[in-house]
């Protein structure tokens, strides 16, 4: 019985994991326009407090529940500042400072990084098999970022802090396993918390130093296209995207969830491909066989293989 609700609670991880990859995937359709025109600061502040808005909504309405009573904070808050804070600040920056290619290929290898540090802290110890799906997915995505040729900037600043978002994204993953006594919900409100205080802080500072406040609060409601990028972000990816990744790492580990990271960048091209009419060649071909193999690879379990702790959503 025991048996049967852990190979359905891993089921279930996968599949929010896969969706959750899905969905950050498509995200590049919606922020595409709007990236262009305000700063980093101005759209990750208006998605978080959006985020936020609507989960206490849901909250203070019984749709989810959030129970802090009696509950330590060290890890949960460690996760909430490695992601979003230091992720973001990390890959916002480091993506100004060097070319696609290169930020492409640099936070590609946040699986290998993930895999490495949960050995170590959490004691997850992969398989061959995982391991040589997660190397495969990463070729995979490496060779998507290097489609269109490869371009150096040759800025340490800019490789410094694309490995500082690298990390980020590492702490992440490790403290969510570790803040178990936290549901999924609750992780990801706590995070909504943490990046509206840090990035609305920002945000009013560049504004407020600009002589644009003003303009900063009013923007969604004069600027629609940014509107739809901040409703997708907050609510696509910010609450169902997180909530979901979150529960996923609980249920079948970090190496495991990290494995479908692929499976993002895949969902980029591909809806860049379907959507916008962008050209498909043969190397991306191959990049997607090599991540659709790698990600099935990376989350095959072998008979007998140890069970890893689960949370409840």
């Amino acid at each position: 019985m025991g048996k049967s609700i852990g190979s359905k609670n891993e089921t279930l991880g996968m599949i929010a994991t896969l969706v959750a990859s899905l969905l950050f995937g498509f995200s590049f359709l919606f922020t595409k326009g709007a990236v262009d025109r305000v700063s980093a600061c101005t759209l990750l502040s208006w998605r978080f407090v959006t985020a936020l808005v609507v989960m206490s909504i849901l909250a203070l309405c019984g749709a989810i529940k959030l129970n802090f009573r009696g509950k330590r904070f060290g890890a949960v808050l460690t996760m909430a500042i490695f992601q979003p804070v230091i992720y973001f600040i990390g890959e916002s920056v480091g993506m100004r400072l060097t070319t696609a290619s290169e930020s492409g290929t640099i936070i590609a290898v946040i699986p290998i990084f993930v895999l490495i540090f949960s050995a170590v802290f959490l004691k997850e110890r992969p398989t061959r098999l995982q391991v040589m799906g997660i190397v495969l997915s990463i070729a995979g995505v490496i060779c998507i970022a290097l489609v269109k040729g490869f371009s150096a900037s040759l800025n340490p600043l800019g490789y410094a802090m694309l490995f500082v978002a690298v990390m980020g994204d590492v702490g992440y993953a490790i403290a969510a396993r570790r803040a178990d006594e936290f549901s999924s919900f609750e992780k990801t409100y706590l995070m909504a918390v943490v990046g509206s205080v840090v990035f609305t802080a920002g945000a009013v500072i560049e504004h407020a130093s600009a002589g644009t406040l003003a303009e900063y609060v009013t923007l969604p409601f004069h600027d629609t296209q940014f509107l739809i990028a901040v409703l997708y972000l907050a609510l696509g990816c910010q609450v169902a995207a997180f909530i979901m990744h979150t529960y996923g790492i609980a249920q079948i580990g970090a190496n495991r969830s990290s494995s479908f990271a692929g499976i993002t960048t895949l969902t980029s091209v591909l809806s860049g491909v379907l959507i916008l009419g962008d050209a498909f060649s043969l190397l991306q071909g191959i990049a997607t066989a090599l991540i659709l193999i790698g990600t099935t690879m990376a989350n095959t379990m072998p008979k007998g293989a140890v069970e890893i702790r689960r949370e409840n959503v």
